[in-house]
Parts: structure tokens; C-alpha cells; sequence
């Protein structure tokens, strides 16, 4: 879920006027010969469409500030399949619901790589399994290693509890204290920006999952990093031109150096966890994931049918895969939540009545209330597609020369997947601009259109599709429900809510503060 955004292409405009021109002095021979040895397209497949570019730079300048909103206005004049050049390198874009669902779910070995991009060699020095360009048999297993740990203990059954599993007691505890929190700030202050601590609360439960272990909301360790979380999402939204234009990597580079410290400073604080937990591992007393991962570490196997062995390593890389999906995409739905909340007031009362009749307020909101509160699932669902603050995936790749829909794609091809795109498509959706959950309700208005929720992307799909996403559904379900139904959310008088995104890994609205009141007290 670091994921869930696309890093890469975010502002490229951010090379200065001399990179630019040393790039075109050093670069023009070689873009000759490279487009001069282009693979021909085979016979019976078509040439890729695509506006036409500049030399070197491609139109690495022309993406704008919201390179979203370009690449679907391309696809209106291209089609869901076209290219552009950023820098040296091609990229090919994809639009369109079905034409994704035929390149990652249909022919998803083809498209299931990721570009050899300088930036991610220094996200969990190069060994993370969502930006990793490994596609191999490892880099399955390791991933299924991963997927069973995260089932095992966000569902594993608590004892002697009301929850129904570990999952659901931390993230109704944390919940809770947001509550309080809340409750708090308003009788301080008398409003306050519910980012800085949502972000806290969220990062607990992972931190309770991998680590066994909660902060309180003002424990410096944790406070730092979340701080390096909050830095390496806005270093990587500001681009790197390196991954686009090579030589660009041998010149000075302030952001880049900044992205690399902040890559090892997280690295830093898992890889001391982990360290404890190796010292302190007791086989017969598994505590969090990290004891699980250490436990098959020893065992040599990362699959009871395959005789591949996992090093110690890989297990941190994992750990820190699974603790940083854990922050920003969770922490940003809420925000967005709870400013539709503030901004549609008729949405939040009917939000308000449902739970109030469903859930009551003698007892917190459970997991399995979620079949009985279809509003409240639409209102998420249409959270998601309305801000599609994740408005790409992270770029796939090419595994080998293919085609699609009748055009001609080469190995190694940079792949942009616009999810927004797919989330404000006219042919989807009726006034798709317009944020209404009750789109997602069946006619009865009692139950909710599954087949109208598949429709919204956010979390990717096919075999690259976000790790943590059942999680990640659930915790959004859970805090927000909880919140909705002992808090009213308000504006700040005198403030206006402004819902514009602001463009970067994860797309968030601008920091503001609001206003919660109990709704029982």
C-alpha cells in the first residue's frame, strides 16, 4: 500500500532548466539509436498510438501538476491503449475497465513485472515485494508467506473476548481512543485537524499485528516514524527524473539523497525490531507476525511443497513491507471520509440512522455487522471511487513481447494503470463527479450492488493487487463506523472544507480542522 500510488511520474517537472539541457547534450545520439532499433510490430498487430513527443524529455513537462487528469484526457483522444515517452524510456498507459481486466486478470503473467526503476533499488534495498521487478517462483512463495501471515493473525481467534479476532480487538481499542481523543480536542481547543492522529491510531494496529506492540499517541519513537512515513510520501511524490533520464543518477541530487536516508531510516526501525524478536523468539510462543516469519525462517521453507529457503533478510524485508503498507492509504481514506462526512451532512445523518438501528449505542460496531449496514458500505465504497486518492497503481512491467487488444507490446514496457480514469468513466458511471453512495445500493436501497462496487479500482488487481487489502477494507470499516456512531463531525465555523486533491503518491485533500460532538452525551 505504499502502494497503492504511483511514485514515479508525479513531477517530473521538478528537473531543473540545466539537467534538462545536459540530458539533451548528453542523450540525443543515443535516443537515435534507440528509436532507430525500436522492435518492428509484427505482422497482423498495430503500432502503438500516442501523442508525439519531444527528443530526450518525451513529455516528461507536459504531464502537468495532476498527470491524472492528462492521461485521461489522452485517453479520450488515444483509446484505453496508448503511449507516451517520459524521459528515454516508453510507457505504455492503460485505461478503461475491461481493457485492465484483460491485462491483469486475463493475461496478468504478461503484465505482472515491474520497471527496473533506479528509485526502487532503495525501497527495502531493492528486496521489497511490492516494488521488487522479481516475478519468479521466490517472489511468489514469498509473497504467499506473506499473505498467510497477515490472514493468521488479523484473524486469528482472541481468547477470552467479545472480538472475533485480533484484527477487530485492536482496531476497535484503537477506535475508541480516537473517541476520546477527539472528544479531548474539542473541549481544549474546540476543533482540531483529525490527520495527526488518525495516522497514530492506524499505525498501532499494524505496529499490534507485526510487533505485538501499541504506542501511545505521544511516544517519540513512534511519532518519528511516522514522520519518516509522512517524508517519504511527500519525497516520492515530488518524482525522479533519474528513473526517466539515467544520466541524470551522476549528477547532484538533494531529493534523492533525501529519499535514500529516509529508505534506510525506516529500514533502521524495523530491522531493530525484528533484531529483538530474534533474541527473544520462543517457537512454542508465537506472539506477532514477525514471530511467525522468523518461524518459518528457521524452518528453512517458505512452502511445505517447495524446497525454497527464506533468509533472515527477506524476513525483515517482508516485516517492512507489511508494517509500511500499514500508515498512509488507511490514514488518507479516513481523512477523506471523514471531510464527506463534514462536507454532506444529509449523508452523514442517514450514516447516523442505520447504525443507530442496526448497532444501537450500548455496544461497538463488530466485523460482522458489516452485511447489515449497506449505506455504510456504499458511503465507503463511494468514498473510494469519488477521491480515487490512489489514482494509479504502482507501474507494472512487461514480462515478454505481447500483445493487446490487437496492438503490439514489448518486453520491459513501463505500464501506468489510471485507475482514476476508470472511477470518473462516463460509459461506468452516471454523473460520476457527483458523490452519491446511494449508487451502490440495489433497488430496494437495502442491500448493497456488488456488481456496482467491483466496478471501482483502488487497490490494483490481478497478481500485483495490494497485499493488504482485506485488511486495509477492514480497518476503514471499523474506525469509521465507531467514529460515525458516538461522534457528529461538523466545519469548523468560518472554515470552508476545500475538496480539491492535492497530486502526490497518495492523492489528500488540504490539511484543515473540524469540529465532533458526542451524540449521546
Amino acid at each position: 500500500m505504499w502502494s497503492s500510488g504511483i511514485q514515479v511520474m508525479a513531477h517530473l517537472t521538478a528537473m531543473t532548466i540545466t539537467e534538462v539541457f545536459i540530458g539533451l547534450a548528453v542523450f540525443s545520439v543515443i535516443f537515435l539509436l534507440v528509436r532507430a532499433n525500436r522492435r518492428k510490430v509484427p505482422k497482423g498487430l498495430q503500432k502503438l498510438p500516442g501523442p508525439p513527443s519531444l527528443p530526450i524529455i518525451g513529455h516528461s513537462l507536459s504531464l502537468g501538476e495532476n498527470p491524472h487528469l492528462t492521461l485521461t484526457s489522452l485517453s479520450e483522444q488515444y483509446g484505453d491503449i496508448f503511449q507516451i515517452q517520459i524521459g528515454t524510456r516508453p510507457v505504455l498507459v492503460l485505461s478503461g475497465l475491461d481493457t485492465l481486466k484483460q491485462a491483469l486478470i486475463k493475461q496478468v503473467d504478461d503484465f505482472a513485472g515491474r520497471p527496473n526503476l533506479y528509485s526502487f533499488r532503495f525501497i527495502n534495498q531493492g528486496n521489497s515485494l511490492t516494488f521488487s521487478k522479481d516475478y519468479s517462483e521466490v517472489w511468489r512463495l514469498r509473497r504467499k508467506l506473506a499473505q498467510n501471515a497477515l490472514r493468521t493473525f488479523s484473524g486469528e481467534e482472541c481468547k477470552n473476548s467479545t472480538y472475533s479476532c485480533l484484527l477487530e480487538e485492536h482496531v476497535c481499542n484503537e477506535a475508541q481512543c480516537l473517541v476520546e481523543i477527539f472528544a479531548d480536542q474539542m473541549k481544549t481547543r474546540g476543533s482540531f485537524d483529525p490527520v495527526r492522529y488518525l495516522v497514530v491510531s492506524v499505525a498501532n494496529v499494524i505496529c499490534a499485528l507485526c510487533f505485538g506492540k501499541r504506542y501511545s499517541h505521544d511516544d517519540q519513537e513512534l511519532l518519528n516514524i511516522v514522520n519518516v512515513s509522512d517524508e517519504f510520501v511527500k519525497t516520492a511524490a515530488s518524482g525522479n527524473p533519474a528513473d526517466f533520464i539515467p544520466i541524470l543518477r551522476f549528477l547532484p541530487n538533494y531529493s534523492m539523497r533525501k529519499f535514500i536516508a529516509i529508505n534506510k531510516r525506516f529500514l533502521t526501525f524495523v530491522e531493530n525490531i525484528v533484531m529483538e524478536h530474534y533474541r527473544t523468539f520462543d517457537k512454542d510462543n508465537i506472539r506477532d507476525i514477525t514471530d511467525s516469519l522468523i518461524g518459518h525462517c528457521q524452518d528453512k521453507k517458505v512452502d511445505e511443497n517447495a524446497n525454497i529457503q527464506i533468509s533472515d533478510e527477506k524476513i525483515v524485508s517482508i516485516v517492512n513491507d507489511l508494517f509500511g503498507a500499514g500508515f498512509d492509504t488507511i490514514t488518507t481514506a479516513l481523512n477523506w471520509s471523514i471531510l464527506y462526512l463534514v462536507s454532506y451532512p444529509d449523508t452523514q445523518k442517514k450514516l447516523h440512522e442505520e447504525i443507530d438501528e442496526k448497532i444501537g449505542k450500548d455496544r461497538s460496531p463488530k466485523i460482522a455487522d458489516k452485511p447489515f449496514l449497506p449505506y455504510t458500505e456504499a458511503f465507503i465504497t463511494e468514498t473510494f471511487r469519488h477521491s480515487s486518492f490512489l489514482p494509479f497503481t504502482i507501474p507494472h512491467c512487461t514480462t515478454k513481447d505481447t500483445s493487446l487488444n490487437g496492438y503490439f507490446i514489448s518486453k520491459d514496457t513501463c505500464v501506468f494503470v489510471n485507475q482514476w480514469q476508470v472511477n470518473h468513466d462516463l460509459t461506468l458511471w452516471k454523473d460520476p463527479f457527483v458523490f452519491r453512495p446511494e449508487r451502490f445500493l440495489n433497488p430496494d436501497g437495502k442491500s448493497i450492488s456488488k456488481m456496482e462496487c467491483e466496478k471501482v479500482l483502488l487497490f490494483g488487481m490481478g497478481k500485483r493487487r495490494c497485499i493488504g487489502e482485506p485488511i486495509g477494507r477492514t480497518e476503514v470499516f471499523l474506525f469509521l463506523t465507531t467514529l460515525i456512531q458516538q461522534l457528529q463531525f461538523e466545519k469548523k465555523p468560518g472554515q470552508d472544507i476545500d475538496m480539491t486533491p492535492l497530486y502526490g503518491l497518495t492523492m489528500k485533500p488540504k490539511r484543515c480542522e473540524v469540529q465532533a460532538v458526542h451524540r449521546f452525551k
